[in-house]
This record gives C-alpha cells, structure tokens and sequence, in this order.
C-alpha cells in the first residue's frame, strides 16, 4: 500500500482568457457574440442528462427554467437519456454526446484516470448518504461487512459501488484481497443481483431503494463507512474552455432550482408521471419530499471540499483502482477564478 500523499491546494488555472474572446470562438462565421445565430437562434447546444421524473432537471425540462436562463447567451438545452451512473455515461461525455451531469468524486476521479475530459465545477453537501450502501441477498449467509468474505460483490468500477465497497473493507479491516468485486454498471448488477451471480451489490439511488424494497439485507451505507463522496456537477472540459458563461448560469440556475425545492419538495416529486413504474408513492415518496426539503444547493469547492475529494482519489490508488494518482487540483476545474480574473459576476459559493 502506498503512504498516503500530502494534499495539495486547489490551483487556479495558469492562463484565463477572457470569457468574450472565449464565446467568439464558439460561435460560427454567421454566428453573433452571444452565440446565436442570424435569426437570433441559440446555436450552442448544451447536452445535459435527463434525469426522468423527479428532481430540479425534472422541473427545469418541465418549465423550461435552463432554455430561458440560457437563452441571453445564445445556448439552449438538450436532454440526453443516460443510465443512472455516471461511470457508465464515459463514452457518452467521450463522444461529446454529453456535456454535463450530477454524479459523485469517484466516478469523475476514475474518468480523469483514464483521460475522459470531465471535471467537476461544483460540489453539494450530502444528505442522503442512506441511500447507497451494500446490500446481501437474504439466503447469502451476509450479516455484515466481515461476512463478505470470499464472496462475490457486484461495484460499478472506478465508481461509487467500488469506493463505498472499499470503504466498507478498510473499516471493517478485511483485506481487499478477500472479497471479489465483480464489475459492472448497474442495470447489469440489478440483473446479476436479482438472479444470484453475485452475492452483494453496492448500490445507489432508485436501484438500491427498490433492492431493498424486496427483502435485500442492508450491510452497511454510505453512512455507517463515512463516506465523503459527496455530490458534485460536473461538465465535459471543452465545454467549459469554450463557453464558461453557460456552464456558470447553468450552475446559477441549478442552485435556484435547489432552493425552489427546498421551499416546496412535492413540486419536484412525480413530476411528469403521478402513476406507473418512475412514480413515487407512500413512505418512499414522503420519504424524497423529505429529502427535498434538505437538499444542499451547490456550491464552488472549497479546501474542504478538496479534502474529502483526495480522500477519494488517495482510496483508489492505494488499492489499484487507478493506476496514477489524482490530486484535487486535476479534477475541480476553476470556473470562479475564471470568470471573476474575466471581470463576470460568478455565482455565489456559498448558501448551501
């Protein structure tokens, strides 16, 4: 096991150009400065997950909040439909089919490793660390941590399944060694779960709630591991070299969406559909308006944040989850620093 290594502070970027010249050369020959075109149409296309029927996205593809918050600045909205994972959304962000999406440290950590240009630009504290965790099949003898040895458990690689999983083992002092972590994204470990391939699964969200919801054993949560892979926005790195505007009122938006939420949580609960398979209803959907009325807005890190964020790193290079280490400054990108050296009012970092 390699020594843990210092952590560094986060580094403000090395050259800052100014966010004007930045969007001219965004737009097209026909395009005007703010980004549209001759007709006055938003020519930047700003490709965000869709997040289904629940949420601040849920409301703001309702309304139509981020269309016309981005609208002065010449960008629109697309939404893409992308698995429930950020680690699985990697080829998506690689193809430039995906610009920006909600997620965790790990997943953005184990992309840097392996050169996807993600980066995150905001961090939101957690307040659902219950919602993911390790959960054993009832007939697989697993009670807790320790049991999982010589078991197989299904972690989604280089994401939050696999950090939580090895969390979990240095907590318990089991060696890593003595469990099999199988990997793969999460539709396949539901499948994988459900039909006995694996004996545990580290899960998250909607996927982890429903396991439970039908007899899976909890063994331990986010929570109980102290987990510090906390929430986080993060964009595709071209997108925020080319159009920092837009990544910072979108990330503006966000932050009023959260608040809206906080304010009226049953608003953002079944947003689209009140019955059927995405719908919430009885103690999970009391449970999510609760949640709701909680929700941290996000925020620009700080050195705290830095911190939890190379505990993360630092985990999974110890245990040969990456194979090269990634310091904070790799992976927060410094949208405030650039936008305030750029004369812009950034968003606030505060106000969570």
């Amino acid at each position: 096991m390699r020594p843990p290594r210092r952590l560094p502070r986060v580094r403000a970027a090395l050259a800052i150009l100014p966010v004007v010249a930045l969007v001219a050369a965004a737009c097209g020959s026909g395009d005007s400065a703010d980004g549209s075109g001759a007709g006055g149409e938003p020519t930047f296309v700003l490709k965000v997950t869709d997040e289904g029927n629940s949420g601040p996205l849920a409301v703001a593809k309702r309304d139509g909040t981020f269309d016309e918050a981005l609208a002065p600045l010449g960008a629109k909205i697309e939404w893409v439909n992308a698995p429930p994972s950020f680690s699985a959304n990697l080829k998506l962000f690689n193809a430039g089919e995906l610009d920006v999406s909600g997620g965790a440290y790990s997943p953005v950590v184990g992309a840097l490793s392996k050169d996807v240009g993600v980066r995150i630009i905001a961090v939101a504290d957690p307040v659902d660390q219950d919602q993911a965790g390790i959960i054993a099949s009832p007939d697989s003898g697993i009670r807790e941590v320790k049991d999982l040895v010589g078991k197989r458990i299904a972690v989604n690689p280089a994401g939050k399944g696999e950090y939580i999983t090895l969390k979990a083992l240095e907590q318990a002092g089991v060696p890593v060694d003595r469990v099999e972590r199988v990997p793969l994204q999460v539709s396949d470990a539901a499948s994988a779960f459900s039909t006995g391939q694996v004996d545990a699964w580290a899960s998250f969200n909607d996927p982890y709630a429903e396991a439970k919801s039908r007899g899976a054993v909890e063994i331990a949560t986010e929570a109980t591991v102290g987990s510090t892979d906390n929430t986080i926005v993060a964009f595709r790195t071209e997108v925020l070299e080319q159009r920092p505007d837009v990544a910072a009122k979108y990330l503006e938006t966000l932050r009023q969406l959260v608040e809206r939420q906080r304010a009226d949580p049953a608003d953002f609960e079944n947003v689209f559909e009140k019955a059927g398979p995405r719908a919430l209803s009885g103690e999970r959907l009391e449970r999510a308006i609760d949640l709701g009325r909680r929700a941290s807005a996000p925020h620009y890190p700080t050195n705290e944040d830095a911190a939890d964020l190379q505990g993360v790193a630092d985990l999974f290079y110890e245990n040969g989850v990456i194979t090269r280490p990634v310091t904070a400054a790799d992976v927060f990108y410094p949208l405030e620093e650039k936008l305030g050296a750029a004369g812009n009012r950034p968003v606030p970092t505060t106000g969570k």
